[in-house]
């Protein structure tokens, strides 16, 4: 469940970011940047919090971890694979939930986001 309102949220700030960078996507695009560019610029927009995120609770993640599986009587060692995979499905899950808005966005006409107010 947390999982859905947190990508609800992300597609919600998703759409208010494209919709008020319309204007600058259709001036980059007048000017030669091409699809590719356009989602480059707004999916790294979003993925960065993600990593920076990862960045950050990696670290409090595996003393926390650390600490609690010392308290069992079989030893598991801790390796970095599991953090390395939530990351990957947590980047993941952000660009399938933002890509859509950001093809759309990318594709259009510059001549309509430029007419947009």
């Amino acid at each position: 469940m947390a999982i859905m309102i947190a990508c609800l949220g992300l597609y919600g700030l998703s759409t208010f970011n494209i919709s008020q960078r319309m204007q600058e996507i259709g001036i980059r695009k007048v000017l030669g940047a091409g699809t590719r560019d356009i989602l480059a610029l707004l999916t790294g927009r979003f993925l960065r919090p993600v990593l920076i995120a990862n960045v950050i609770a990696w670290p409090v993640a595996w003393v926390l971890m650390r600490g609690w599986l010392s308290g069992f009587d079989q030893r598991v060692t801790l390796t970095p694979l599991p953090f390395a995979i939530v990351a990957i499905g947590a980047l993941f899950i952000a660009l399938s939930t933002i890509i859509s808005q950001a093809t759309r966005a990318a594709r259009q006409p510059p001549v309509v986001a430029l007419r947009q107010n």
